[in-house]
């Protein structure tokens, strides 16, 4: 902690704490790592070892002022970056962004060595210019990876935006920018490649493998060939030095990446002249061809490439086409390679680089520093690089023809390649192998007197023995007999350097086979240099050595930066012994090549002006001449790295002390004769030489005084005024040379510099003057000549010379008019206001000075650009309405910004005297006007976010503060000349306008930005925000009567304001609104405009996401808000309107509160609403209509009403609810009329009369119901819609309205329809939102979805509520807590549909319809014992709670679920329960004999097992049970008004024997074979349930077949004649608990119930299963397969006529009631 007991005061002095410290402990002040602390005063004592002094200085001093150390900016900014980006790394894990995380984590620990590095400061000059420059490269990709804003740099420093202006902070940004943007591709590629393994089968000798880059195109190798030894196992040998294994080829070209450039991969096995050979004491080993593999360069383009390939290896069929496998492999040349093995491959690792080398060698340093070789380019690359010093002798062994030499067969031919100097020392120079060897020897086709190698072998010879050296290529024969000796039959050789001194031509050199077959003879190179080596340089008499047949043919090719093959170069070089062929040499130049020229650079310019020095007079004019020559050369992007060189030549190395006379006169020469000069070709490459022609003229005259003590100065001067005459009479010639004056006028500014190396800056600036003025006057703006003539003014102004504050004098007002500005004038306006500071910073006299002659011009330009930009943005407004970004491409793309940076920068120049300046100089109000509104259009159009990119927030916040104090200086000249009678209407909505959004645009929304930045900027800036609020304010108040004009216009603008979350700015806006109530109350005696619009506008508003819980709250607050203004609410509370003020402000605060849940459902979604979870659509679903029916039901606002209708319906159709969305949907459509009224364009819907839209909106409601399979009503729809076509005579849509009708029919009875399930789900706890709190509502369930699925899903939704494990209603605890409860169970609905169910003849997909459409009530059954219970027999006590539930609207509807209105709770006795037990389970038997009748089941198990399940039920016990409990005396005599009961459970019993008899009877006729067993025992078990009842057989079942039609009716079909009525399905509604429902559709239409298992014992299940007879799993397997059955709708296929008839009775659909 800091104690202020000692007086010592460190003003400048920081710390830095190295240890986290809390402050916890009194006086304590809490610090993090990195945090500077400024220490005023000092206790006496040690410092503590975890603080770090530092130096510091203060910014801004005083409340907001900031301790800055002074140490390296880099260092600084890392700090601040490495502390922001912890912050935001840990949620990229948090996010699941595990590849940034893990990318980023790596740099952030490289910046953190590199800081170490420059913090210890001991690196040199270059490399810590190196490491800053990695720092930034750095710190630049982090924060472009984590959307961070992008850092304008000077060099590698942060540039401060308050120490330089914003045209050179633009220029900074911009540059930056389309770096990042337009990063140019690398031109300079490369290849690394790293040699793995050879995986083959049959290996057991060593291998050389060669790497190279052959152009199938050319048919020419690109490159080097890099080596690679592998041992017998296939693995490189010396496998720790990975050099040898890794190479990069480098230097590669754009135009080598493409498709037909190969890596070709050459193996040649080192052992026995045969694979097969058989293992002997022969010692002796050949190099033999193994096997070619080839990959295009173009794979390893592909987005999909991997770095490891495994490569199929390739052998030829004839040992004669080795040297061509690889073209044909390419060409796909099948007939003459196969594969070398199926299990044979070359693994290697491949890997595309971009860059230069030293950019590679920081960008993957693992790669260098564990080693790697270095593979060049045959010949120089793309671009040469001065300093590169190379000497490489490259040859290729082609091709031999020998002779048999007396030999049945042919010869094995092996060559030993060496290389010797000039006193025949062997030199270690061969580099196609082990680096350094002193020979190489070729592999051996076997039996091949014409062999073909193309080999290639390198030589790199160092220079100075390069003169005198020779190649010598010894032939031997390879014996494979006896002990396979190699036997010398034959040499040749080449001389590397001819007499002349030029090195071996490039090219194909066909040799000479000298016999011999000695060794010893070769020993004395003397003797044999003097033969003939290459049958081209034969004398034309040695016609026996031209005749002879054996022959070598090599190809050599040389890439030496020192040696030529040209002699034109070499004859100029050397002019001095041949001074008569100078002129030659001079006119040969231009037709060098020029890497030959750039190669000998010095030595040639040394040359030119040596002969200039001795010839002058002869060649001057053709030295000049060469000198332009290579001047124009290096202009060339190959050559262009070399101007550097021949600055340094021109700084360090040029003598020419005289040319400079010979190079003015020659000079003056071309300018006095450009008008009548025949080739302007040739002029032109004068004038572009121009620079460097006045760089060696003034580094001459500067030797030349130097050496002779400054003699002939005035000749020098009176030349080049002479020179400056010349150049301006030339520019000042009209017409005729426009194109020559445009390219002198581009170089002309880089003279000045060097003209100021002995001339004044006065004497270079009249120069420069005179020379621009001598320019002809353009007639008109679009001149060619005018554009370049600014771009010239334009680098004059950036240049050096203007940067002395003694020239300023010289403007460049006079070259231009303000009135009619271009880019390229306002880039010149840029570049001067750039280097014009403050005014507080000028303390110099010669500064202010100049700034007072800056001030007019200032004013001016304001003007003027102000003008031009508005008239631009006018403009582009008018050109695209629909557009809005055109406006914004007009400024970016046709000013690109310029404008924008030099109006920024002149305004922030401008000060208050400035400001009245301007505003005096209009004369009349109606300029003053135009100018302000031209100001606020161009201010507007600056602040919108498309105006900068992205990220360019420092841009963005310069921006704004220069418009803040513009507009501050700017709203006194408003108030004091258009207010009263004055007043101006447009000029007050244009300020108003531009505040509004100057305060909501996003750069200034500090609540969104890091605590960091949020820190930054209020620092620097304060809040913007909150200063524009102030000044609104302040204008307002200032309006008096004229407030009228903006209500109630203005009331969106400053609404949308006021939800900024600013609580200073809310408090400063809200009150406006009060005043705008009051002026509204005395004009028209309400405020009911201001209500509408407030209403509306914060729907839109809050819909956007804007506003939060505390405006809500602010709104309603009795807070005092802005100073002694008190709080909204207080001062409505003083009016005497305060009743309709108090209602309005209680509506806002209801609807804000809706607004805002219905917005944090949306937000919580995080991704588009037709991918997110279904709770969250469920909740929104919810949300919408909560606030549809507000609009509806307070606020009568219909139009508000309609827009929530069809963003409920959007939200049902990206949910896919199609029924609900239907429902939706028909609330529109019951709000018009089928009449011609006029509608104008709303929504989606186009301008059109009434009809026209309900029409419209009928079509899509029907598609819905469609979609949704709830066709009955799509039916009445288009049966409404049919009568609208018939009374319109509109037959042809009353055709395809009846055929849609039909094809609903069609689908009702073809298509199956799932039928869902409902759940009760109660909401308990303060912790819900207030449209769930304490309520319970029954939800319709999804296809398929099963009680345990919506339990999760409401879970998901509410992931902190708690489930509740019971069905019983929660108590006031749970209504009161703070916390969320959710009660779920399933429901049974109750349909009102009774009618259709119980018709006979219904089919069950119509019934199905109405079991489950048309929903108000729903049951839930909960048994429970009452009484004692018995053991022996529970059914004795076992009641049911039953509790229906009502709802205020029916399902399906709008929503898919709805709030329960009435419970009702009764109770079903144990008797009432069994009776509806049986009353169930027979009906279902019917249906399913029904179904087997008719041949609607695929398969008879259904009806197998539920007959089983009964029989075995009642043969253990089920029935029994209920003789027990209801048929014995005591329960007669203690339940007398039971008697009916009883009867009807005695009935029911034998009727269930009928049932199951004839059951029976119908599974016998349709049973398979192999269940015969299981229906006898069925019937077997039968019997003995009939004889425990007491029940006689009526008919066997083996007589089946016997049964007439008649018996069937009346016993089975007929229930009426056997006393049984049409049964309810009670059971399964009222006591789900017991029995398991099944989709099986019942003929009473009563669907079944489900529970879960939460609400039920086990006990309780195990009792359904005694009654129903079934078992959980063999039910499951009953509901698998009957489930399938609702697919069969024909129920009377196999029925013939006459069987059974029935009166029929059309059913009338009836619209749904809602």
């Amino acid at each position: 902690f800091l104690s202020p007991s000692s007086k010592e005061v460190f003003t400048q002095t920081s710390f830095s704490p190295s240890l986290l410290f809390r402050g916890m402990v009194q006086h304590g002040l809490p610090l993090e790592i990195g945090d500077t602390v400024q220490i005023l005063e000092k206790c006496e004592g040690t410092n503590s070892l975890y603080i770090h002094l530092k130096i510091a200085h203060i910014k801004n001093k005083g409340q907001f002022e900031t301790v800055v150390p002074t140490e390296d900016s880099v260092i600084t900014e890392m700090t601040a970056t490495l502390r922001e980006w912890g912050t935001m790394w840990k949620q990229l894990y948090v996010k699941n962004e595990g590849d940034l995380f893990h990318r980023l984590w790596h740099v952030m620990n490289e910046i953190l060595d590199l800081r170490r590095q420059v913090l210890v400061g001991h690196l040199t000059h270059d490399r810590m210019r190196d490491v800053k420059q990695h720092i930034t490269a750095r710190l630049d990709w982090g924060n472009e990876q984590l959307g961070l804003d992008l850092v304008p740099r000077n060099e590698f420093s942060m540039v401060d935006p308050d120490e330089t202006s914003i045209t050179e902070l633009y220029r900074l940004m911009e540059h930056r920018h389309r770096k990042k943007e337009s990063s140019v591709p690398a031109s300079t590629h490369h290849l690394f490649v790293h040699m793995k393994s050879l995986m083959s089968s049959n290996l057991g000798e060593e291998l050389d493998v060669f790497f190279y880059i052959y152009d199938s195109r050319e048919s020419q190798p690109l490159s080097e060939r890099f080596f690679v030894k592998l041992n017998k196992n296939g693995v490189p040998k010396s496998s720790e030095k990975t050099e040898r294994h890794c190479t990069l080829f480098v230097d590669l070209g754009s135009s080598d990446l493409r498709k037909d450039v190969y890596i070709v991969v050459h193996i040649i096995r080192i052992g026995r002249m045969g694979a097969g050979e058989k293992k002997n004491t022969c010692s002796v080993q050949y190099r033999r061809p193994f096997g070619c593999a080839v990959v295009s360069i173009a794979d390893l383009l592909t987005p999909d490439s991997k770095d490891d390939h495994l490569l199929k290896v390739y052998t030829c069929n004839t040992e004669s086409d080795w040297n061509q496998i690889h073209d044909n492999i390419i060409k796909k040349v099948n007939s003459r390679y196969n594969l070398s093995g199926s299990n044979t491959g070359l693994s290697v690792a491949l890997h595309l680089l971009h860059g230069d080398i030293e950019q590679l060698r920081r960008e993957y340093m693992a790669i260098f520093t564990r080693g790697v070789s270095i593979t060049r380019k045959l010949g120089f690359s793309d671009v040469i690089m001065p300093g590169e010093m190379r000497n490489d002798l490259y040859i290729m062994l082609d091709k031999g023809e020998f002779e048999k030499g007396g030999k049945t067969v042919a010869r094995n031919v092996e060559i030993t390649v060496y290389a010797l100097d000039a006193d025949g020392q062997i030199l270690r120079v061969i580099c196609s192998g082990e680096p350094g060897e002193d020979e190489y020897h070729s592999f051996v086709l076997y039996h091949n007197n014409s062999p073909r190698w193309a080999e290639q072998i390198k030589l790199p010879i160092p220079v100075d023995v390069f003169h005198g050296s020779h190649v010598r290529f010894e032939f031997r024969h390879c014996s494979t007999k006896d002990k396979g000796e190699k036997k010398l039959f034959g040499f040749s050789f080449v001389p590397l350097m001819q007499e002349d001194g030029r090195t071996l031509p490039d090219g194909t050199h066909e040799l000479i086979v000298h016999k011999c077959e000695e060794n010893t003879n070769l020993h004395d190179c003397a003797r044999y240099l003097k033969l003939p080596y290459s049958k081209a340089n034969l004398p034309g008499n040695s016609q026996t050595m031209k005749g002879t047949k054996e022959s070598l043919w090599i190809t050599s090719f040389l890439c030496s930066t020192k040696l030529t093959q040209n002699g034109d170069m070499l004859d100029l070089l050397k002019w001095r012994a041949h001074p008569e062929r100078i002129s030659d040499c001079l006119s040969k130049l231009k037709e060098i090549d020029g890497s030959e020229i750039v190669k000998f650079l010095q030595d040639t310019l040394d040359t030119l002006f040596g002969i200039l020095d001795e010839n002058s007079q002869r060649h001057s004019l053709k030295v000049f001449d060469c000198l332009v020559h290579i001047i124009n050369l290096l202009q060339d992007s190959k050559f262009q790295h070399f101007k550097p060189v021949m600055d340094t030549y021109i700084e360090s190395h040029f003598a020419g002390a005289l040319s400079y006379r010979d190079l003015i006169k020659v000079l003056k020469w071309y300018m006095d004769r450009i008008i009548e000069a025949e080739h302007q070709e040739h002029i032109q490459q004068v004038l572009k030489a121009t620079e460097y022609i006045f760089k060696y003229i003034i580094q001459s005259r500067r030797l030349f005084a130097l050496a002779t003590g400054g003699q002939n100065e005035e000749e020098f001067r009176c030349c080049m005024h002479e020179l400056f005459m010349s150049i301006r009479f030339f520019l000042s010639i009209p017409g005729r040379c426009v194109c020559l004056q445009a390219v002198f006028l581009q170089m002309f500014p880089a003279v000045y510099g060097e003209l100021l190396k002995l001339f004044t800056v006065r004497e270079v600036a009249t120069f420069v003057s005179e020379t621009l003025g001598g320019l002809p006057s353009a007639s008109r703006a679009d001149c060619p000549l005018e554009a370049v003539k600014l771009h010239c003014i334009a680098k004059t102004v950036e240049s050096q010379l203007y940067t002395n504050t003694g020239t300023h004098k010289h403007t460049v007002n006079n070259h231009f008019r303000y009135e009619d500005l271009t880019v390229i004038q306002v880039e010149i306006l840029c570049s001067i206001a750039a280097y014009i500071m403050p005014v507080d910073a000028m303390l110099s006299v010669c500064v202010c000075e100049h700034k007072h002659m800056f001030s007019n011009s200032c004013q001016l330009a304001v003007i003027a650009m102000a003008t031009v930009l508005s008239r631009v943005c006018i403009c582009g407004l008018h050109q695209a309405r629909a557009n809005t970004l055109m406006i914004v491409c007009v400024c970016v793309c046709v000013f690109q910004g310029e404008f924008v940076a030099c109006l920024l920068t002149l305004l922030k120049q401008m000060r208050d005297k400035h400001y009245q300046q301007l505003l005096q100089k209009f004369t009349s109000k109606d300029e003053l006007r135009d100018f302000l509104l031209q100001i606020f259009t161009v201010f507007r159009i600056l602040i919108r976010p498309e105006m900068f990119p992205k990220d360019w927030t420092v841009m963005r916040l310069v921006t704004n503060n220069v418009i803040i104090t513009t507009v501050l200086y700017l709203s006194d000249a408003l108030r004091k000349n258009f207010l009263n009678d004055k007043f101006d209407y447009k000029v007050w909505d244009s300020y108003f306008y531009l505040s509004v959004i100057f305060i909501n645009q996003p750069c200034l929304q500090l609540e969104t930005f890091s605590p960091s930045k949020r820190k930054k900027i209020l620092e620097k800036y304060g809040d913007m925000r909150v200063m524009m609020g102030c000044e609104i304010f302040s204008m307002w108040q200032n309006l008096g009567e004229h407030k009228f004009n903006f209500i109630p216009a203005m009331i969106g603008p400053f609404l949308e304001v006021t939800l900024v979350p600013q609580p200073d700015l809310r408090n400063v806006m809200i009150p406006i609104f009060h005043d705008m109530m009051d002026w509204e109350q005395r004009r028209s005696g309400n405020f009911k405009q201001v209500e509408a619009r407030l209403i509306d506008k914060l729907d839109s508003l809050m819909s956007e996401g804007k506003g939060d819980e505390t405006y809500r709250e602010l709104f309603n607050s009795i807070i005092p808000l802005f100073g002694p203004y008190p709080s909204l609410l207080k001062k409505i509370e003083r009016e005497t309107w305060r009743e309709s003020g108090i209602s309005l402000i209680a509506t806002v605060t209801r609807l804000m509160e809706r607004l805002l849940d219905y917005r944090k459902t949306l937000d919580a979604g995080a991704w588009p609403l037709s991918l997110s979870p279904p709770c969250l659509l469920t909740h929104s679903l919810s949300l919408a209509l909560s606030v549809q029916n507000f609009y509806k039901m307070e606020l009568n606002k219909e139009e508000m009403y309609i827009r929530y209708i069809h963003k409920l319906y959007d939200l049902h159709s990206k949910a896919q609810n199609y029924t609900e969305a239907a429902y939706t949907l028909m609330l529109y459509d019951e709000l018009l009329e089928w009449s011609e009224r006029p509608l104008r364009e709303f929504l989606n819907y186009p301008m059109q009369n009434e009809w026209q839209r309900k029409e419209h909106v009928h079509l899509t409601i029907i598609q819905n119901f469609d979609r949704g399979k709830c066709w009955e009503n799509g039916i009445l729809l288009c049966r409404e819609l049919a009568d609208q076509y018939e009374a319109y005579y509109d037959y042809r849509n009353l055709s395809k309205m009846r055929m849609m009708e039909a094809s609903l029919y069609d689908k009702i009875m073809d298509q199956q329809r799932l039928e869902p399930e409902f759940f009760r789900v109660g909401f308990y706890g303060k912790k819900f939102p207030f449209f769930l709190r304490n309520k319970e509502f029954v939800c319709r369930g999804h296809d398929y979805e099963r009680l345990e699925a919506f339990q999760q899903r409401m879970l998901n939704e509410f992931p902190h509520a708690i489930a509740m494990q019971h069905a019983n209603q929660p108590d006031q605890s749970i209504y009161q807590a703070e916390a969320q409860y959710l009660q779920i169970y399933a429901v049974t609905p109750v349909p009102d549909s009774q009618d259709v169910l119980q018709r006979d003849g219904v089919p069950d997909n119509i019934k199905s319809y109405y079991k489950v459409n048309h929903i108000w009530r729903f049951r839930y059954d909960r048994p429970f014992h009452k009484g004692t219970k018995d053991k022996e027999n529970e059914f004795k006590s076992l009641w049911v709670e039953r509790t229906t539930l009502t709802l205020v609207q029916s399902l399906p509807g709008i929503s898919r679920w709805f709030e329960v209105e009435k419970r009702e709770l009764v109770e079903v006795s144990p008797l009432e329960n069994a009776i509806e037990v049986l009353e169930n389970k027979n009906l279902q038997l019917r249906t399913l004999i029904a179904q087997c009748q008719t041949r609607q089941m695929s398969n008879i198990n259904p009806l197998t097992m539920c007959l089983n399940g009964v029989v075995d039920a009642a043969v253990n016990g089920g029935l029994a049970r209920y003789q027990e409990a209801f048929f014995v005396k005591d329960y007669a005599m203690n339940h007398p008004e039971d008697g009916d009961k009883i009867g009807r459970l005695r009935e029911l019993m034998f009727e269930q024997a009928h049932i199951l008899e004839f059951g029976l009877a119908v599974h016998d006729k349709f049973v398979p074979q192999d269940m015969r067993p299981l229906h006898k025992k069925l019937v077997d078990q039968f019997h003995l349930m009939k004889s425990s009842l007491g029940i006689q057989v009526h008919f066997p079942v083996a007589a089946t077949t016997t049964l007439n039609k008649e018996l069937h009716y009346h016993l089975f079909l007929c229930p009426l004649l056997q006393s049984i009525s049409v049964v309810v399905l009670l059971l399964e509604q009222e006591f789900p608990a017991y029995v398991r429902a099944s989709p099986v559709h019942f003929t009473n239409g009563s669907p079944p119930n489900r529970y879960s298992s939460s609400s039920l014992s086990s006990q309780a299940s195990n009792e359904v299963s005694n009654i129903t007879g079934q078992s959980e799993s063999s039910d499951e397997v009953f509901n698998m397969q009957v489930s399938s059955l609702a697919r069969c709708t024909d129920t009377s296929t196999h029925v013939r006529a006459g069987e059974f008839s029935r009166p029929v009775h059309r059913h009338k659909h009836t619209r749904a009631r809602r």
